[in-house]
């Protein structure tokens, strides 16, 4: 067997997805997850996908105490962290609470790490953290300067990250910046369950075409782009969660640090989102051009050749694919019972 690989957060959206590929890289996987964002369904879902039984810790990575028992009673050769909260807008009205849970949570996973000599991990990070960039598609090189408390909580616990790399070299971390995470599982078992009103496109098309919201409005036609509408890079959920394995078996591999973007290199545009995802479902997807918001973008893509040099990561999947597979989550997900 590969090693073990505590896995926090690891009942959410990417981290359902990511200990999936996990398991079928070989490696024993350990969840520790408050399910504060997160169904206890979703376990249950992974013995079906894996076929095989799932450990899984209910609880938070701000307790020490559980940490200490985790790390004794396994061997945990590395981590992966993504234990935090994620809401923007959240973050802006609850900036302590975003803080102390991020940033904190860090601290103390850390901490436990050091006491237990595990120092190997693999940090959930975003594209938030360049606010709004110079250039587009953006490099790892470009200045962070995030515009909300949950950008600058990644932000902050990256330079934690990249201290405690200076100062101890025997830690070694992989940080992987994320674009825009859509799609779900091929089996239709896992994909992204916001237990509100959607913040990301994708799962807010999705309620649109289920009937649940009424349509989609489209913030502004008038950018220098192809159509006229923003435009971003989304990633298929299960190229990113290889992407994990990929980093973490660069680190358990000895190759030391690494920080990288996660995307495709290339953007969709919010009406190209829609017309994808109309295919996929089969019918139009009502929208509705409105005014533009403040601070939004024109584009905003990944640099990747630095994660395709370090960890060999391409990306396989399509937009078709990423609409089909979340249009396959969400209807299997509205025909279950209440």
């Amino acid at each position: 067997m590969a090693g073990t690989i505590l896995l926090t957060g690891g009942a959410g959206y990417i981290g359902s997805h990511t200990y999936v590929a996990l398991k079928e890289a070989g490696y024993d996987v350990l969840i520790l997850d408050n399910f504060g964002n997160a169904k206890h369904s979703v376990v249950g879902r992974l013995e079906q996908i894996t076929g095989a039984p799932v450990t899984a810790v209910e609880g938070d990575v701000r307790d020490r105490s559980l940490l200490n028992q985790i790390f004794t009673e396994h061997q945990i050769d590395a981590v992966v962290h993504f234990a935090a909260l994620k809401s923007v807008g959240e973050s802006v009205e609850m900036p302590l609470r975003y803080l102390e849970n991020n940033l904190g949570g860090l601290m103390v996973l850390l901490a436990a790490m050091e006491q237990a000599g595990c120092r190997r991990l693999v940090f959930s990070s975003s594209a938030t953290v360049y606010g709004i960039p110079d250039e587009t598609p953006t490099p790892e090189t470009a200045p962070r300067r995030a515009m909300n408390p949950y950008g600058k909580s990644k932000i902050m616990s990256e330079e934690v990250l990249e201290e405690l790399a200076a100062a101890d070299p025997a830690w070694a971390f992989g940080v992987l910046r994320y674009f825009n995470p859509a799609g779900a599982h091929h089996s239709g078992l896992l994909g992204e369950d916001p237990r509100d009103v959607p913040s990301n496109l994708m799962p807010f098309v999705a309620k649109v075409a289920l009937g649940e919201l009424p349509l989609v409005k489209v913030f502004g036609s008038d950018y220098d782009t192809p159509d006229g509408t923003g435009v971003r890079d989304y990633i298929h959920v299960d190229d990113l969660a290889r992407g994990h394995v990929l980093s973490l078996s660069a680190l358990l591999a000895g190759k030391g640090g690494h920080l990288v973007n996660l995307g495709t290199g290339r953007g969709y545009s919010v009406l190209e989102i829609i017309a994808a995802y109309s295919a996929a479902c089969g019918s139009d997807v009502p929208h509705q051009i409105v005014d533009r918001r403040p601070g939004d973008v024109p584009i905003y893509c990944a640099r990747t050749e630095r994660a395709e040099a370090l960890l060999g990561f391409r990306t396989e999947k399509s937009l078709d694919e990423m609409c089909r597979s979340s249009w396959a989550w969400v209807t299997s997900q509205a025909a279950e019972p209440a």
